[in-house]
């Protein structure tokens, strides 16, 4: 199998559009780019970060995207054209993770700064700190109905926190090393976490209960991403490879490896044909997967 390649810079976070056209990208080069997916061609480089931009999303109307850098802050822009819409501070360290929940009135970030922070998406008003980690947070998901959000964290944890008032679900533990990415599946019911510890887990979402714990990866995985019918995970790593995971039982399917350095993000289309996947080698690589 072998990807369409788009050469830019080291890539940090790659995200889809609600409508599968375009891909975003966060970049060391302190840019975010959009691609079309079609062909690959850049359409806008967005500009105004501080740093080194770490993650990206889209709202789910596909109206706005988010980012979220080295320099603190969060930044909203139209999607459409790049205007900037505004820029959201408070966090005191620099933001590694941007999420949206399903209604897209909500943005959740997570910090170096050990917090997680919820914002009104409107107006950019701060609705919520949630304080707990003892480390840095890497990554943060919204459940499918909005209800819980997860935040994995350098105290190698995961927090289930009750999106609408704050209030700790439960404690995920059994990582040995820090938690670097997680996500929901479609349906709610699993949360998958990748970790420096080089291992993926899959956790019962309503208790936290461990499912199985999948191996193989030689070094700490930074991304896991549920493709939309919920049947196949991805993970990529430190190694350099993106390996495909069947949710059902924990079966490896296959390795995709065409990256020549760390791949840290990993995301499905929509229709979930396609896989893309960033790395620290320069590259976004499009897997074609259905």
């Amino acid at each position: 199998m072998k990807p369409r390649v788009i050469q830019t810079a080291k890539v940090c976070s790659v995200a889809f559009s609600p409508d599968g056209k375009t891909l975003a990208t966060g970049l060391v080069d302190y840019t975010v780019r959009l691609w079309r997916v079609a062909d690959g061609k850049l359409l806008r480089t967005l500009e105004g970060h501080a740093g080194p931009v770490y993650s990206v999303a889209f709202s789910p109307d596909g109206q706005t995207l988010a980012s979220g850098s080295w320099g603190n802050a969060v930044v909203l822009w139209r999607a459409a054209d790049g205007a900037l819409l505004r820029v959201l501070e408070g966090h005191t360290d620099l933001v590694r993770s941007v999420a949206f929940s399903p209604d897209g009135q909500t943005l959740a970030s997570g910090s170096w700064d050990n917090t997680v922070r919820l914002w009104r998406v409107a107006d950019g008003a701060l609705l919520r700190v949630l304080e707990g980690h003892t480390g840095w947070v890497r990554s943060v998901d919204f459940s499918p109905d909005g209800q819980t959000l997860a935040p994995g964290s350098a105290d190698n944890t995961i927090r289930l926190w009750r999106a609408t008032d704050g209030a700790l679900l439960h404690i995920l533990e059994g990582h040995m090393d820090a938690v670097l990415g997680v996500a929901f599946s479609p349906d709610g019911q699993t949360l998958a976490s990748g970790s420096m510890d080089r291992t993926v887990r899959l956790w019962q979402a309503a208790d936290g209960h461990l499912l199985r714990v999948l191996e193989g990866h030689t070094d700490a995985v930074w991304s896991v991403a549920f493709s939309p019918d919920g049947q196949t995970l991805a993970s990529g790593a430190d190694d350099s490879t993106v390996r495909l995971w069947w949710v059902a039982d924990g079966t490896f399917l296959c390795t995709l490896g065409g990256h020549t350095g760390p791949v840290t993000s990993v995301a499905f289309s929509p229709d979930g044909q396609t896989l893309a996947s960033g790395a620290w080698d320069g590259t976004i690589q499009l897997w074609k997967v259905g």
